[in-house]
């Protein structure tokens, strides 16, 4: 089983800090601030948000030597991120479109966003933090998280907002939500939902032999 020291993952952590906080900053040059929420409409920047809050957290309980914390806000926000991972590359490969509707966005932030940063905090996550060890507070958490973005984009984003427009509704960050009626939008999210508790699960199991293994 692989060891890992304290010099590692520190500097491992302030790597990871130092790319969250440049792309978090990068999401602000280009936005269109007419929009209610500028980039804070998607999901995909609430993972990228609190993985941000997530690895300061860990870079600085690293840094005063203290025990690891914070697992269930991690592991939450790793299942946070894995969810957006998997649901922007499979709407993507059926029709980039339906996630990009004013076109593709430049290829480093792409492969960031969707690709490398929630790696590095699922990473963090499962082999220093441990943070699946509290499967039911990082449950919890993960719902609370999904369910406060439901709340955010069908009561406030959506209604605020004139784009992008659907053969149903206009204003949900998504253009396939926009074809879909309030009952198929309910089905949809009740499924991510699932699809998350799912990927926690996951992410404990392998956690749960990963322990075994090392001992």
């Amino acid at each position: 089983m692989l060891k890992f020291d304290n010099k590692f993952i520190l500097r491992y952590r302030f790597v990871c800090l130092l790319l969250s906080i440049g792309y978090f900053l990068y999401q602000f040059i280009g936005v269109n601030y007419d929009n209610f929420g500028i980039q804070f409409r998607y999901l995909t920047i609430w993972g990228l948000t609190g993985a941000m809050i997530a690895t300061w957290l860990l870079y600085r309980t690293k840094y005063n030597g203290l025990p690891e914390t914070h697992l269930a806000f991690v592991s939450a926000i790793s299942v946070l991120n894995a969810m957006v991972v998997f649901l922007y590359w499979k709407l993507y490969f059926i029709d980039p479109s339906l996630v990009n509707y004013s076109g593709s966005i430049v290829w480093f932030q792409e492969y960031y966003l969707h690709a490398l940063g929630p790696l590095l905090i699922i990473l963090d996550a499962l082999f220093f933090n441990n943070s699946f060890t509290q499967i039911k507070n990082g449950s919890l958490t993960i719902l609370g998280l999904c369910l406060l973005y439901i709340f955010w984009t069908e009561s406030l984003t959506g209604p605020l907002n004139n784009t992008p427009e659907g053969s149903v509704t206009s204003g949900l960050p998504y253009p396939f939500l926009n074809d879909m009626v309030f009952v198929e939008r309910v089905g949809f999210y009740a499924t991510t939902i699932l699809t998350g508790l799912g990927f926690y699960f996951i992410g404990w199991l392998l956690t749960r032999l990963k322990l075994r293994f090392s001992t």
